[in-house]
């Protein structure tokens, strides 16, 4: 029997808390929130929590969507980058999000971890 090839569609409401790890299988945070370009009818980034302890002191990062992939368990999701690059990553805090419309700060996000901007 054939394989069956299609589409990875999961719902929104199992991305949030799934668990980072990079190509070394380093833990780097977990899925906080995803952010929808409402134009594009599309995800746009995966906010990244890291660091803290239970929720306090986390720092906040805005991933690429196109940066994750799912992992081959499909319980985590890989991103390929090192962890001292996230550790030096541009982030905000949670009381102090960034403007997400702003083009040059995505363009920014999307360079640093070497991707080019959909848009």
């Amino acid at each position: 029997m054939a394989t069956k090839v299609g589409r990875q569609l999961l719902p929104a409401s199992t991305i949030e808390g799934t668990g980072v790890q990079n190509a070394a299988g380093e833990d780097l945070g977990e899925i906080n929130e995803l952010m929808i370009d409402m134009e594009q009818g599309r995800i746009a980034y995966a906010v990244l929590s890291f660091g803290g302890f239970l929720g306090l002191g986390d720092k906040l990062f805005a991933l690429p969507w196109e940066a994750l992939k799912i992992g081959p368990e499909g319980d985590v999701f890989i991103l390929n980058v090192p962890k001292e690059k996230l550790d030096n990553a541009p982030g905000f805090d949670k009381d102090n999000w960034p403007d997400w419309a702003d083009s040059s700060w995505g363009e920014s996000v999307h360079t640093y971890y070497g991707y080019k901007p959909y848009w």
